[in-house]
């Protein structure tokens, strides 16, 4: 087997245990069975379960900051841009929608989170994380959307990380849904359109109403 391939398999059985059972509840044991090879073999690739988790959390990272739009944008750089986006409820509707089923479906993402829903009361630097990716980067993302469409003179004047908030915690809700019942993610997507409409429908500014 090749050493590379095998180092890759590592981690994909270890993400998968962990979503499942958690970090502590894992064993060496398990993940060399999962990967159908020895101990001995998989101490050869990682010095220990921890060097393990760290790689795990570095390459969830490292997709996280190649795909997530709640890290990538920087609403500020739109102000003065050529191809400045005119952001309608229909079209912000089918960007979030997007990044929710990119969330749910990309199976880094979608185990990594499980495992850190799981490990956030254990592990003190996956508390961090899951504060920074499930909190702290999407409030930020959306609170620059609303300053932006505020700018833009789409949304009417007002607390900007309030209205974040109400915009982007109800759909943080859904997906732990979706992840804890994923048959119901037809009804969720469902729900966050009508969320979101539903936000420009109050915040409008009464200006734009007919453009």
């Amino acid at each position: 087997m090749d050493r590379g391939n095998t180092k890759q398999e590592i981690l994909e059985a270890s993400l998968d245990l962990f979503s499942i059972q958690g970090f502590e509840a894992t064993s060496i044991s398990q993940i060399a069975c999962a990967v159908g090879i020895r101990k001995a073999s998989l101490y050869s690739h990682f010095e220990n379960k921890q060097a393990i988790l760290d790689a795990i959390v570095k390459d969830v990272l490292d997709q996280y900051a190649e795909h997530s739009i709640f890290v990538k944008t920087d609403w500020d750089q739109y102000d003065d841009a050529e191809d400045k986006p005119a952001l309608t409820p229909d079209l912000t509707v089918r960007m979030i929608l997007g990044q929710i089923r990119y969330i749910l479906h990309d199976p880094h993402i979608s185990k990594a989170r499980k495992m850190l829903v799981m490990e956030q009361f254990q592990n003190p630097e996956l508390a961090k994380l899951q504060t920074r990716q499930n909190y702290t980067d999407v409030l930020h993302y959306f609170t620059g959307l609303v300053k932006y469409l505020i700018r833009s003179g789409v949304l009417a004047e007002d607390d900007p990380e309030i209205m974040a908030a109400q915009l982007c915690l109800p759909i943080s809700t859904w997906i732990n849904l979706c992840d804890r019942e994923p048959d119901r993610e037809s009804e969720v997507m469902e729900l966050v359109r009508r969320h979101i409409q539903q936000f420009f429908k109050i915040y409008q500014k009464r200006s734009s109403l007919s453009h």
